[in-house]
C-alpha cells in the first residue's frame, strides 16, 4: 500500500498487475529509482528498465491511459469546488468560523490542483475546469474578505481580436473545437490558428491564447470557453445558446442542462479525436460537424 501510494503521487500509471509507467525523462527514472530503493530495502523485489512497445499497447494508448487518470483527479477538484462554492457566504464580508473554513478550503484545493498539474504529462482536457473553478473560489474569498462588490463582465469588440493568430493546446478536444469554429465563424473568417503545448509556451505579438493555461480566454468559473468567447465577445445569436450547453456538458461532465443531443454529440467528437491525431484535421471534421448542428437549432427556431 505504501509503495502504491507513492507511485499514485509520482503519476504513474499501471498497464499490468505490478507493472507502473511513467514518461521517461532525467525527474521520473530518478523518482522511480527512489521507488526502487524503497522496495529494496523492506525486503522486495522491483525492476526498474526503460521500454518500447514492439506489440500491443501503443505510445497513444499509454498516453490515454495518463490523460484518463489526471482527468479523474482533475474531476474530483472540480466536484470539491462546486461544494466549496455551495458554502461560500452570499454577499457578505467572510468573518465567520465558517468563512475561515472555506479560505482553508481554498487553498487546499490550489494545492491539491498543483500536485496533480506536476504529474499531468500529456496535458489532460479536465485542467482548464477544475483551474476555473478554483480560481474562481479564490476571487470570491478575496472579494468577501474585503468586502467589495462582485466582478462584472469584460466584454470586447469584435474588430479588437481580428487579424490575430489564435493559439490553443495540441490534441484538441471539444471546447478547443468548438471555439476555434466560433472564432472563424462568428469573429473572424481568416482567422489562423496555432497548436502548442499546453505549458510553457510564450505568446508571439498578435496572438491570443485560449482554452490553455495564461490565457486571454480561458474557462472561467463554470463556465467553459467556448461560453466565456460568447459572451465576452457580445455574440446573441440564439442559435449559439443551446451549442454552448451541449459543449458545457460535454466539456464539464457535470450534466447542467441535460440537453438530449450531448450524448450523441459527445460520441462524434470522441470519434473525431479517436480517428484523427491531426489538430487540423480534427478541427475541419469539428467544423463540418458544428457547422451542421448550428444551422439545425437555427432553422428550428424558425
Amino acid at each position: 500500500m505504501k509503495v502504491w501510494r507513492r507511485l499514485q503521487a509520482l503519476g504513474a500509471v499501471a498497464i499490468k498487475n505490478s507493472v507502473y509507467v511513467l514518461p521517461r525523462n532525467d525527474q521520473t527514472r530518478e523518482d522511480f529509482e527512489w521507488v526502487l530503493r524503497e522496495i529494496l530495502k523492506d525486503g522486495g523485489e522491483a525492476s526498474l528498465c526503460e521500454a518500447s512497445f514492439v506489440d500491443g499497447l501503443r505510445d497513444h494508448q499509454v498516453e490515454a491511459l495518463f490523460n484518463a487518470a489526471r482527468d479523474a483527479d482533475y474531476r474530483q477538484i472540480a466536484e470539491d469546488a462546486r461544494r466549496v462554492g455551495e458554502g461560500l457566504p452570499a454577499g457578505r464580508a467572510l468573518r465567520t468560523d465558517g468563512g475561515a473554513q472555506v479560505e482553508v478550503d481554498v487553498g487546499r484545493l490550489r494545492r491539491r490542483l498543483a500536485e496533480v498539474s506536476a504529474v499531468d504529462f500529456f496535458e489532460a482536457t479536465g485542467h482548464e475546469a477544475a483551474e476555473g473553478l478554483v480560481a474562481e473560489l479564490e476571487e470570491k474569498v478575496r472579494r468577501r474578505r474585503h468586502g467589495e462588490a462582485g466582478a462584472s463582465l469584460h466584454r470586447l469588440r469584435r474588430e479588437d481580436v481580428r487579424g490575430r493568430t489564435w493559439v490553443t493546446r495540441k490534441g484538441i478536444h471539444v471546447d478547443r473545437i468548438a471555439s476555434a469554429w466560433l472564432i472563424r465563424r462568428f469573429v473572424d473568417p481568416e482567422a489562423r490558428f496555432k497548436f502548442v503545448p499546453g505549458k510553457g509556451y510564450r505568446p508571439e505579438r498578435d496572438e491570443l491564447r485560449f482554452d490553455m493555461f495564461e490565457a486571454e480566454f480561458t474557462h472561467e468559473g463554470d463556465r467553459c470557453t467556448f461560453e466565456v468567447l460568447v459572451g465576452r465577445l457580445g455574440l446573441e445569436d440564439p442559435a449559439l445558446a443551446p451549442i454552448a450547453e451541449i459543449v458545457h456538458d460535454i466539456d464539464l461532465k457535470d450534466t447542467k442542462f441535460g440537453r438530449p443531443e450531448t450524448p450523441g454529440i459527445e460520441r462524434l467528437i470522441a470519434g473525431i479525436a479517436l480517428g484523427h491525431r491531426d489538430d487540423e484535421a480534427r478541427l475541419a471534421r469539428g467544423t463540418a460537424l458544428l457547422d451542421d448542428l448550428y444551422e439545425w437549432f437555427r432553422r428550428r427556431r424558425g
